[in-house]
């Protein structure tokens, strides 16, 4: 690990203001105390606090999560990684990490702040993970500084061509309605009931660490504003209407993915809604050097095969690894 990265008790964590909740704190500390996990902070060169954790050995691998989410829902493919290390991040706002007040576009948000990450964490250049909107600031990032990029992995990347916005996002990208759904408290039961909206009605139940903490980080206002800022960043206000549902200037085209120069692996849920398995394979075609693996999931589908997304992506790592020049 970095010498810059010092690792920090779940107690003596402080992001300053605004804080995010002492339940918040509370649930991810036991979850990583369970997991034997320890979490640390870096700071960015915009001052920002990057609350993160690191397990395994290997080449070094930041997973960077989705909406909504915290870094720690990557743990159940984190507890079958041993042969990578895997640098998990929490995005600006969400899990534990400060808030960042976001620039002119979303393009140039997610490649400043990985490009910041990266420098902070003392890596020139890293393998990235990406779920959902993790995945599509990680194409961009790639597309942007394909020098830093030696690998990039992508799960239910959102904005790419063929891709729908999931019904719930709509709805919050939708004016007088989304407000209505954020002032709604997060339980297990609305966190079950979006999960199945996702194609992962089936699976979520197995973990039921990962609905506390979904439960947690949904009651958060600190990721709640953040969690806003994206929303109305990337989906259109008439999703409704409209056929994907993102915002045309947030869209990735085809052209884009047919630039991507670092090499590439797709893993992708058959129930995803987002986009399954023949939108994968759409996206495949275009991308110079990608791999595809197509999974019985929805939008995360980790949950329902922890172990068959980790072989996976270990395998891929790897080989990656080994060609680096």
């Amino acid at each position: 690990m970095s010498p810059m990265l010092r690792e920090v008790e779940m107690r003596q964590w402080s992001v300053g203001s605004p804080a995010h909740p002492d339940e918040v704190r509370q649930v991810l500390g036991r979850i990583m105390a369970e997991a034997q996990l320890k979490g640390f902070v870096v700071r960015t060169a915009d001052g920002a606090a990057v609350h993160a954790m690191a397990t395994g050995t290997g080449p070094s691998v930041v997973f960077i999560h989705g909406s909504g989410s915290p870094g720690l829902f990557w743990l159940p493919v984190l507890q079958h990684l041993e042969s990578v290390r895997a640098v998990v991040v929490d995005r600006p706002g969400f899990g534990l990490s400060e808030p960042v007040a976001p620039a002119a576009t979303s393009k140039e948000t997610a490649v400043g702040w990985i490009d910041r990450l990266l420098d902070a964490l003392e890596l020139p250049s890293a393998i990235l993970v990406g779920h959902s909107m993790g995945g599509l600031w990680s194409l961009r990032f790639a597309l942007a500084r394909p020098e830093r990029v030696r690998g990039l992995a992508m799960l239910g990347a959102p904005s790419l061509p063929g891709t729908q916005a999931p019904l719930p996002y709509r709805l919050m990208g939708t004016p007088g309605v989304g407000p209505l759904i954020s002032r709604q408290r997060e339980t297990p039961k609305s966190v079950r009931q979006f999960a199945r909206m996702v194609g992962e009605g089936d699976t979520i139940g197995a973990h039921p660490a990962m609905v506390d903490l979904l439960v947690a980080v949904g009651n958060d206002p600190v990721a709640g504003r953040a969690l806003h800022e994206e929303v109305r960043a990337l989906i259109s206000p008439a999703a409704l209407l409209s056929r994907s549902g993102f915002r045309r200037r947030a869209r990735i085209t085809e052209a884009d993915l047919q630039g991507v120069e670092v090499p590439t692996l797709l893993l992708v849920g058959d129930r995803d809604p987002v986009g399954g398995a023949d939108v994968a394979r759409r996206h495949q075609s275009l991308i110079p050097h990608s791999e595809l693996k197509v999974f019985n999931g929805g939008h995360a589908p980790w949950l329902g095969q922890p172990h068959q997304v980790a072989s996976v992506l270990a395998d891929w790592v790897q080989r990656v690894d080994a060609n680096r020049t």
